[in-house]
């Protein structure tokens, strides 16, 4: 008889991965969190499992937990995009950015975004910003808690649409560390490039 998690299983909630994107708050405590909602037994359940057992320099995955030994469900594997340096940088990384994942992912099972009954067959990779130069734990906190919440959100939507990248597309791109000027935009476009 084939396991819960066995791929012969018919999938209901994400039968294909489900990727989402969130950025939460401004200066030194942002949060910016990417995820990737799977299924086990298929390619989501291969990537967790090869990033938690390969950690590189400065990059350690680890299993996200709400409390020690209580990991959260869906299990989520958090994924460092900065390297912590200073000892308040561990802590935001494994203390509050952790903290915050976690309650953001039992909130999305809590409010029905990820169904209860299937968090034990799904499998989250989440890539988690924590800036170096964090200084407010509390507040880290609270914008790690909102974007992990609204980066499963926008999967479980698959939001934006289409329509939507292309109108913020057409006013050009802009994010925390560069917005070009709209001459440099302009002069970027296709038409405008010599080969």
């Amino acid at each position: 008889m084939p396991s819960p998690a066995s791929p012969t299983r018919q999938p209901g909630f994400a039968a294909t991965a489900l990727i989402g994107e969130s950025f939460v708050g401004d200066g030194s405590n942002t949060a910016h969190t990417n995820v990737v909602i799977g299924r086990r037994g298929g390619p989501v359940e291969t990537a967790w499992a090869t990033a938690l057992a390969t950690p590189s320099a400065g990059h350690v995955p680890f299993v996200t937990v709400l409390r020690p030994s209580v990991p959260v469900k869906p299990p989520t594997l958090f994924v460092t995009k900065a390297a912590a340096g200073s000892e308040r940088h561990e802590r935001a990384t494994w203390g509050s950015a952790q903290a915050g994942l976690a309650q953001g992912v039992a909130d999305a099972v809590a409010r029905g975004l990820i169904p209860a009954e299937e968090a034990d067959e799904l499998l989250i990779i989440a890539a988690v910003w924590v800036n170096p130069a964090v200084d407010d734990l509390d507040i880290a906190f609270r914008n790690q808690r909102a974007a992990a919440y609204d980066a499963i959100r926008a999967a479980v939507t698959g939001t934006p649409s289409v329509s939507d990248v292309l109108a913020a597309a057409q006013e050009g791109p802009a994010n925390p560390f560069y917005t070009p000027a709209p001459d440099a935009l302009a002069a970027s476009a296709p038409e405008a490039v010599t080969r």
